[in-house]
Parts: structure tokens; sequence; C-alpha cells
């Protein structure tokens, strides 16, 4: 389990592409701190594994279906990306429960900035919005946010300068994708109260 609290900023430093699936190198002195061959790493939000680690770098292998759910698929040498280690138990919830499962992609679709802070809209997918409620709490690449404004087919999010100076939301345009978690909580919410109407639930 993550966070959506985002230790570092790292790096791909090599792509391998495979027949149905991709391995990356990654730079990362923090996260690779102490990290051994099997170790979970949120990269952008998506919980890979580690297979191999030397010094600052480790390589994660990232199957078909996280490609095809995700925008890894996009990355490349000299990519930065968001890396957070899974939280230690006993440890501060500093941001919300965060599992490192993609639920879809969205795109930058604008950026407003002001002297403080700076608001920026994301694209939502088809059958996400139902899960993201103003003031609730969303994950994009890997980082916990608060929605300010919940759409249709969108929502924003108001971004603190510490966020925009050490996450890739800082540098990400308009047009780039982003990787999107909903809070699992509300998923969990939905299914219960689906068994409930329909009394699958009790026919368990």
């Amino acid at each position: 389990m993550f966070t959506g609290i985002v230790e570092e900023l790292g790096e791909i430093t090599a792509v391998e592409t495979l027949d149905d699936a991709c391995r990356f190198r990654l730079r990362g002195p923090v996260v690779t701190e102490g990290a051994r061959h099997g170790d979970s790493i949120a990269v952008n939000g998506v919980c890979l594994t580690v297979v191999e680690h030397e010094g600052d770098e480790f390589t994660a292998d990232v199957m078909a279906e996280t490609l095809k759910r995700s925008s890894l698929g996009v990355l490349a040498v000299g990519s930065r990306v968001n890396l957070e280690r899974p939280t230690a138990v006993g440890s501060r919830l500093g941001g919300h429960i965060v599992q490192g499962h993609v639920d879809g992609t969205g795109k930058i679709l604008e950026r407003e900035p002001s002297e403080n802070w700076e608001i920026v809209r994301i694209s939502l997918p088809a059958g996400l919005s139902r899960y993201v409620v103003e003031k609730g709490s969303i994950t994009v690449d890997g980082i916990s946010l608060t929605v300010v404004e919940a759409g249709p087919d969108f929502f924003t999010v108001s971004l603190i300068p510490t966020t925009l100076a050490l996450t890739t939301l800082g540098i990400k345009q308009p047009g780039d994708p982003v990787n999107l978690e909903v809070d699992v909580i509300a998923k969990y919410v939905e299914r219960m109260l689906g068994d409930r109407a329909t009394g699958e639930g009790a026919a368990r």
C-alpha cells in the first residue's frame, strides 16, 4: 500500500522492449536505499516490482496489461517519474490509501497559474466520474490530491508550490497523459450497496 506522497522525482535511464512487455531501468537514490529483489515501488502511481537493483538504479518489468491501462507506455529515456516506496506499518498516512492499481488515464486539459498555487484541469474517463467527488481524494500520477471541482468528464486540483517543484505535475503540459486511481473505499461502498440492492450479499 502507498499513500500518494511522492518521495522523489526519478528518471528513466533505459527502456528494453520485449514481445508483450517492456523493462525499465530507473534512477532513484531515495527509493533504492535498502531496496531488494521483489520489493514494490510506485512509478507514476503504478506499483512495480524491483527485478534488479544496483547503486541508485533499479529495473522493473511492465506487462502488456499495465501498458494498456496506464501511461507508462509513453515513457522514454530521460522521462521524469514520481517514485514512492510502500508505506511502513505504523507510519503516518500522509495522503490516502493508494493501491498502485491504475483505474484509467486522463489528460491535462488546462493549467491556470496564480501567485501561490496552480489550478490544473484533467480529463476523466467514462465510468470513473461516479467515484470522484468535490473535496474527495484522487491519485494523479501517484500523487494524492484533493478534488476541487468534479465535473461529468473532468476534475480540477489545486497544486501548491511544493507539489509543482517535486513531482511530474510541475512539468506536464496540456495534452500530456496522467495515471488516475480513484479512492478504493468508494469502489467498495458501491459494490456493497449494489449487493444489498440485489440481495447478492445475503445469498453469499
